[in-house]
């Protein structure tokens, strides 16, 4: 039993109570689908759902984490907090706006060309440069910004 994944070792002790997925979903307060995604391994329940787990079956949680390398590390992980959540949230935002602003400019040549429309559109060799390098500059810093941040967490 040591050597188990969690989707079987939950399955196993389901079916050894003789409880269905949705016997077992209603005493844990989730989704029968919640059940059925981590009993095939799609899907891993949150910390707290595991703890209902072990106290519904009677094993430890060590017993239920303990074969699963992927679960142990993905409980780790959400453990976690990150050290600049506001940080990392501008410098994903500042991306996307990147990416917007990139798609607009895009967009808008393309629709006058579609729609034979003039768009007003500045004139002027500084604002081209500007307008190339802005969202660009933008989905740049914040991607690199973003990724420095990604794995910082209080300790």
């Amino acid at each position: 039993m040591n050597n188990m994944f969690f989707h079987e070792r939950l399955k196993m002790e389901r079916e050894k109570r003789n409880w269905s997925q949705e016997q077992l979903a209603e005493k844990i307060y989730v989704s029968r689908q919640s059940v059925s995604k981590w009993e095939t391994g799609k899907n891993y329940p949150s910390i707290e759902i595991i703890i209902k787990l072990s106290d519904v079956f009677g094993v430890t949680i060590d017993e239920l984490l303990r074969s699963d390398e992927e679960l142990q590390e993905k409980v780790i992980r959400d453990s976690k907090q990150l050290a600049y959540p506001k940080w990392k949230t501008f410098f994903d935002s500042l991306f996307l706006l990147g990416a917007f602003l990139m798609l607009v400019k895009l967009f808008i040549p393309g629709m006058s060309y579609l729609l034979g429309v003039e768009f007003f559109v500045m004139e002027g060799r500084t604002f081209k440069i500007i307008a190339n390098l802005i969202p660009i500059a933008m989905m740049v810093i914040g991607g690199f910004g973003s990724d420095s941040l990604k794995n910082k967490y209080v300790e």
